[in-house]
C-alpha cells in the first residue's frame, strides 16, 4: 500500500525522542516501584500526583513539596529559586494561588522534560543564575527482578554546572510535609487532620545517609499507618526537620528567608512560639551544599522513600465501600509486598543507598538497550511509556508475593477489579519483563478462579474468599490458555505447566459445552467479551481465541503425553477453523453470523471489527503459527486498517466515550463499509482504544504490512503529546489502562523474536533495518540486546548477542534461520 499519511522518513525516524517543554501541562512521569504507589514529575520539574497511600490520587498535589536552589557567585549577591520553571496559566482561583504551592516564589525561566522510561531528565534554564541545572529522576527498574523494581523510592539527582569563570557556592534543599494519615484536603488546600496523630519529624544521620524521618503515633495495624523519609548522601548538609509552626504564612516565610540568607538551614527557627493555625502539619527540609569551581559540575542526590504497608486484603481499599455492605463482608488487613521487604522508609533508603551502584547500572543497562535500538523512535516510546502501568496504582502486590491488577485507575480507587481476563489478554509487557509475576497470574486463573466444571471467573473473587464469582468471558477464558502456553515457552518451566494443566483442560473443555450449542466446534452461544456485552452467534473474535487455545492445548498435551486430549483438540481445531472460515469470511474480512442483527442489542453483524482475528495475533506472539488460512488472515487485518483507520475525526459521529476528536488520527473499533450497521451496535463501537490500535499494528507487521502498522503506532503516540494527553498514561476505562501494554507486541513483531525455552532456543528475524539492526530482547532467564549488521566484504550478516542480565548458557540462538 502507498502510504499517504506519513512519509517514509517519518515512519523510519530513529532517535528523535520527544522533549516536552514547560507548556506540556499534561506530561507527568511516574516514579515509584511495582506495587508501591507513585509520585509524578511534571514538565516544569514540579512534583505532583501523590499516589503513595495505596489508592489512586491524580490531582492530589501535596503542599510544600518542592526542591529549591541557592547560588552565590564569588563577588556577587546570592540568588534563590524553586527548582521548577514558571507556573503556567490559568491563574484564576477563588482565593488566588494557594500559598502551599509556593506560587509566588521565583522560579527558572524555562524547562524541558525528557522521559525515556524508566529514566527522566528535567533541564532548567535561567540566564540570571550562574549555574545550569539538570535533574535526573528515576526509580530502579530491572527486568526479571521484580523485588528490586518494587522499591518505594523516587531518586532525584540534580546535576549543577558552574557556567561562570568564578567559584559559585551552591545549596539545594528538598522539602516535604509529614502527611501520614492523609485523608484529603480542606477548602484551603491543607491536609485534613482526621488521622494525623502526633505526626513527628526526626533528623537521622547514619553513615553516609542523613535526612528527615517522618512518622506518627497511628497504631501499626491502622490502614493509614506508615512513615516517610527525605534523605541525601551528600557529605555537606544542613537540616530543618520541623518548619516553624505559626499562623498565616509564617512557616514558608521562615523557611525561605532562612535558606535565602546563606543556603544553609537552621535546625530550629528563632521565631517565638505561638499557637499555630495548622498544628498538625509538620514540614521538614534537608539541604546539601558545595562549592563549584569555574566550569565544574557536581551532583546533589536526594531520595524520597515511603512505607505505607497496610492495605485491605481485597480490591477496594475503603472499608465503608458500598461493595462490602452489599457483600456483607468485613474486609481484613494484609500488607503490601514491599512491607515484607522493608521495615520502614528509612530501611528502604538504606537498602537503596547500599545497593545504589548495582540498581542504577542495571536500570541504565535496560534503558540503553531499549532506547538505543534501531526500532522507530515512536515504537520504542509506545513500548516503554506503557511499562508505567505495571508500576502505577493499577497494579498491586501482596505480602504473599501474589500480583494483581485492575483494568485501570479511577480518581480514588481502581477501575474494574479482578485481573480481568478479557483485558489482561492484550498485554505482553509484564509477561516479557517480569514473567514470574505473569506466571503467578496464570496460577490464580486456573488453580483458584476455575471451578470443577471449568468455568473461570473473569474477574477474580475467590482469591479473596468470596463464595460467588463472575460469569465467564469467552475471549478472556480462552486467552488464558494461549497465555499459559506462552508463559511455559518463555520460562521453559514444565513443572509450572504440569501444576496447572488439569484445570487448564477443564477451562478449555468448558467451551465445548457452554459456548458451542451444536457441537460443530464453532462457538455460537451467548459470549461475554471485552466490550462488556454478549455476542450471539458465530464471530471470529471469540472463535479465533478458541482456535488459538486449541492449538496451544494440542501442543501442551502432546508434550505431557496426554494423547487423548491432544487428538481431541487437534480435531476440533481442524474442523472448527475450516467451518468458521467458510461461515464468516466474506472475501475481505470476517463478520458475525447472525440472522437478525437487531434481535439482540449490541451486535456488529456485517461490520469490520478491529479485534476480529485477535486470536491469530496471540498465536503469532506465542509461536503457534497460523490457526486460520494465511491469505484470509492477511486480507482481514489489512481490511481493518483500510476501513477503520481515520485520518480526521472532525465529521465522525460518536455518542459514546470520546478518546479521539477533531483532526486527530485513530483506529475505530468497528466500521460498516458494506452497510448493515445495527440500530444499536455494541456499546464501544465508535470509540478508539490505544490497546486495540497496538494489537492491530503488531498484527499488521506480523503479516507483512509494516508501513500500515507503523502508521497506527505513530498516530497513537502523536495524540499523547504532553499537551492534549499524558505520554505516560494511556487512558481507556481509567488511567494507566492495562490494554495499552499491547504495545510490547510491536517489539516482538519488528524483531521477529521467537522463543522456546522448553527446547532451549531463541530466534530473531528482523523485518526492518535488516542491514543494521539492534533491539532489546528478554525471556524468562535473561535479557539483553541482539544486533545484526551487513558485512560489505562478505555480503553476510555479522551477529551479536549481548546478555546484560541473567545467562543464556546452553541456549541455542538463531537469526534468520541460522545458528549464531
Amino acid at each position: 500500500m502507498e502510504n499517504y499519511v506519513y512519509t517514509k522518513d517519518e515512519l523510519n525516524s530513529m532517535g528523535n525522542f520527544k522533549i516536552y517543554d514547560k507548556s506540556s501541562s499534561e506530561a507527568a512521569f511516574l516514579l515509584g516501584g511495582i506495587g508501591t504507589g507513585n509520585i509524578s514529575l511534571g514538565a516544569r520539574g514540579e512534583l505532583r500526583d501523590m499516589e503513595i497511600f495505596n489508592t489512586p490520587a491524580k490531582g492530589v498535589d501535596p503542599p510544600f513539596t518542592f526542591f529549591s536552589i541557592w547560588t552565590k557567585e564569588q563577588g556577587k549577591t546570592s540568588k534563590t529559586r524553586v527548582l521548577e520553571s514558571k507556573i503556567n496559566p490559568p491563574y484564576t482561583r477563588p482565593n488566588g494561588l494557594n500559598p502551599s504551592t509556593m506560587s509566588g516564589l521565583p522560579r527558572f525561566e524555562t524547562s524541558t522534560l525528557k522521559g525515556e522510561y524508566p529514566m527522566s531528565w528535567v533541564t532548567l534554564n535561567d540566564d540570571i543564575l550562574p549555574v545550569e541545572v539538570i535533574l535526573e529522576a528515576f526509580t530502579p527498574f530491572i527486568p526479571l527482578n521484580p523485588d528490586d523494581s518494587g522499591i518505594p523510592v523516587a531518586i532525584f539527582k540534580y546535576k549543577v554546572k558552574n557556567k561562570t569563570k568564578k567559584p559559585v557556592d551552591v545549596s539545594i534543599a528538598g522539602s516535604i510535609p509529614n502527611i501520614i494519615g492523609f485523608n484529603g484536603f480542606d477548602i484551603l488546600g491543607i491536609p485534613k487532620p482526621d488521622y494525623f496523630k502526633n505526626n513527628t519529624n526526626e533528623f537521622i544521620q547514619e553513615n553516609n545517609l542523613c535526612g528527615v524521618f517522618m512518622s506518627s503515633d497511628l497504631p501499626s495495624d491502622h490502614l493509614k499507618y506508615g512513615n516517610m523519609s527525605l534523605v541525601t548522601t551528600n557529605p555537606n548538609t544542613t537540616t530543618k526537620p520541623n518548619w516553624y509552626k505559626g499562623t498565616w504564612f509564617d512557616c514558608i516565610h521562615d523557611f525561605w528567608d532562612d535558606f535565602s540568607e546563606d543556603g544553609k538551614l537552621s535546625y530550629e527557627s528563632n521565631l517565638p512560639y505561638e499557637s499555630p493555625t495548622y498544628s498538625w502539619l509538620s514540614v521538614g527540609s534537608v539541604s546539601a551544599y558545595d562549592t563549584l569551581e569555574a566550569g565544574e559540575e557536581k551532583e546533589f542526590k536526594f531520595m524520597l522513600t515511603w512505607y505505607f504497608p497496610n492495605r485491605i486484603n481485597d480490591w477496594y481499599q475503603d472499608r465503608s465501600s458500598a461493595w462490602y455492605k452489599i457483600c456483607s463482608k468485613d474486609p481484613q488487613t494484609t500488607q503490601n509486598y514491599y512491607g515484607k521487604q522493608f521495615k520502614s522508609s528509612w530501611h528502604a533508603a538504606k537498602y537503596t543507598v547500599k545497593n545504589y551502584d548495582r540498581l542504577y547500572n542495571d536500570t541504565i543497562k535496560f534503558h540503553k538497550s531499549l532506547f538505543e535500538s534501531t526500532l522507530p523512535d515512536y515504537v520504542i516510546d509506545a513500548a516503554a511509556s506503557n511499562i508505567t502501568v505495571i508500576r502505577s496504582t493499577t497494579c498491586f502486590r501482596l505480602e504473599s508475593g501474589k500480583f494483581f491488577g485492575w483494568e485501570g485507575s479511577h480518581a480514588t480507587e481502581g477501575s474494574c477489579p479482578g485481573n480481568c481476563t478479557h483485558v489482561w489478554n492484550y498485554e505482553n509487557t509484564l509477561a516479557f519483563l517480569f514473567p514470574s509475576l505473569e506466571r503467578d497470574m496464570r496460577t490464580t486463573d486456573f488453580n483458584v478462579e476455575t471451578d470443577e466444571n471449568g468455568k473461570m471467573s473473569y474477574r477474580q473473587k475467590r482469591i479473596f474468599g468470596y463464595a460467588f464469582d463472575y460469569h465467564p468471558a469467552a475471549d478472556g477464558q480462552l486467552g488464558t490458555i494461549i497465555q499459559l502456553y506462552r508463559d511455559w515457552k518463555l520460562s521453559g518451566d514444565t513443572e509450572f505447566l504440569k501444576s496447572l494443566w488439569d484445570n487448564a483442560k477443564k477451562a478449555l473443555d468448558f467451551a465445548f459445552t457452554y459456548w458451542d450449542s451444536d457441537c460443530d466446534y464453532v462457538l455460537d452461544n451467548q459470549q461475554h467479551n471485552t466490550y462488556d456485552i454478549e455476542f450471539y452467534g458465530p464471530n471470529s473474535l471469540t472463535n479465533s481465541m478458541f482456535y488459538g487455545a486449541l492449538k496451544a492445548a494440542t501442543e501442551i498435551a502432546k508434550t505431557l503425553g496426554d494423547i487423548n486430549s491432544a487428538d481431541k483438540y487437534e480435531k476440533a481445531l481442524k474442523l472448527g477453523a475450516e467451518r468458521m472460515d467458510y461461515m464468516l469470511f466474506n472475501g475481505e474480512y470476517y463478520i458475525q453470523n447472525i440472522d437478525d442483527v437487531n434481535k439482540y442489542k449490541y451486535q456488529y453483524g456485517k461490520g469490520c471489527l478491529s479485534d476480529q482475528v485477535f486470536g491469530q495475533l496471540q498465536a503469532h506472539v506465542a509461536g503457534l503459527g497460523y490457526i486460520l488460512p494465511e491469505d484470509h488472515i492477511k486480507k482481514a487485518i489489512y481490511s481493518v486498517f483500510q476501513y477503520n483507520f481515520k485520518t480526521d475525526f472532525s465529521n465522525h459521529h460518536n455518542v459514546q466515550r470520546t478518546y479521539v476528536l477533531n483532526d486527530e488520527k485513530g483506529l475505530l473499533l468497528c466500521s460498516w463499509p458494506n452497510g448493515g450497521r445495527p440500530k444499536l451496535p455494541f456499546i464501544y463501537s465508535d470509540e478508539v482504544w490505544t490497546g486495540i490500535e497496538y494489537q492491530v499494528a503488531a498484527h499488521l507487521i506480523f503479516e507483512g504490512f509494516i508501513e500500515e502498522g507503523l502508521t497506527l503506532v505513530k498516530s497513537t503516540r502523536e495524540r499523547h503529546d504532553g499537551i492534549r494527553r499524558n505520554p505516560w498514561n494511556e487512558v481507556e476505562c481509567g488511567n494507566h489502562y492495562v490494554r495499552s501494554m499491547a504495545s510490547w507486541n510491536l517489539v516482538l513483531a519488528l524483531s521477529g523474536y521467537k522463543y522456546d525455552l522448553v527446547k532451549g532456543e531463541i530466534e530473531f528475524n528482523p523485518v526492518i533495518n535488516q542491514e543494521n539492526f539492534k533491539c532489546f530482547f528478554s525471556c524468562g532467564i535473561a535479557w539483553g540486546t541482539f544486533s545484526q549488521k551487513l558485512n560489505n566484504n562478505t555480503c553476510k550478516y555479522d551477529y551479536k548477542i549481548n546478555v546484560l542480565y541473567g545467562s543464556l548458557e546452553g541456549i541455542t540462538i538463531k537469526a534468520n534461520g541460522v545458528n549464531i
